[in-house]
């Protein structure tokens, strides 16, 4: 009964940490909204692995629209897959749902700072370990700042996660990323949180990836990342962006 109240949490992580790749392809988000009365589409899937347990949306989709200056409104749809030594499933998972808000604008000596709460929805089967069971919520606060071709953000918040054998926690990462071209953007970030569950480890992690702009509408976005500290943990993300 222990070994699977652990592995029922490591997948909850596992489904949690996939479906909220926050600033695709990073984890780590910045505090820029979609422009007013424009639009963001994504085809997306992200991966997450251990040596035990595996989850991925497969794929999801996320819609980003700008509802007024500085504010967005934000939705993911995720159907998800999850392979445990308990089983394998696939299905809809937690519907995720969010509002950003960019309260001080970027000028040549200040950052542009906002914040992103997200709440998950508990759409999906917790018996089929297809999602949590219960509300989530993400409180965040990001920070961005840029210099010509180079543009750097990162912050961090508190998810608040209730449930038996669970417990609030934190995540924070920093991002860097360069304009090498109009067609290639790369970047690189490193991530950091604290336990979510009682019988879990704190941990970090770092990524590479970037964007494949093909025009201003069509872009493709990849990382791939690992962690570097807990358990050996293989992430990635691929994804198509439609701007409007």
């Amino acid at each position: 009964m222990l070994m699977y109240t652990i592995r029922r949490l490591i997948v909850l992580v596992i489904l949690v940490t996939a479906s909220t790749f926050a600033g695709p392809p990073f984890k780590t988000d910045d505090p820029q909204p979609v422009d007013f009365q424009h639009w963001e589409f994504y085809l997306a899937s992200v991966q997450q692995f251990t040596k035990q347990e595996s989850g991925a949306t497969a794929p999801h989709i996320e819609i980003n629209y700008g509802a007024a200056p500085g504010v967005q409104l934000h939705v993911v749809a995720p159907l998800a897959y999850v392979n445990t030594a308990a089983g394998t499933h696939y299905g809809y998972s937690d519907t995720e749902l969010g509002l950003k808000y960019r309260f001080i604008n970027e000028t040549e000596t200040l950052p542009q700072i906002g914040i992103f709460p997200l709440v998950e929805i508990p759409t999906g089967s917790a018996d089929k370990q297809l999602g949590n069971g219960k509300i989530q919520a993400y409180v965040p606060l990001w920070i961005q700042k840029s210099w010509g071709k180079l543009t750097t953000y990162g912050g961090g918040g508190i998810w608040v996660n209730p449930g038996p054998g669970r417990q609030n926690w934190g995540f924070a990462g920093w991002e860097v990323q360069y304009d090498y071209s109009d067609l290639l953007t790369l970047g690189g970030e490193i991530t950091s949180q604290t336990s979510p569950s009682q019988d879990a480890h704190s941990s970090a992690g770092v990524t590479v990836g970037g964007f494949l702009n093909f025009t201003s509408q069509h872009h493709i976005l990849f990382s791939v990342g690992h962690s570097l500290t807990g358990e050996p943990t293989f992430s990635g993300y691929i994804g198509y962006q439609l701007t409007v």
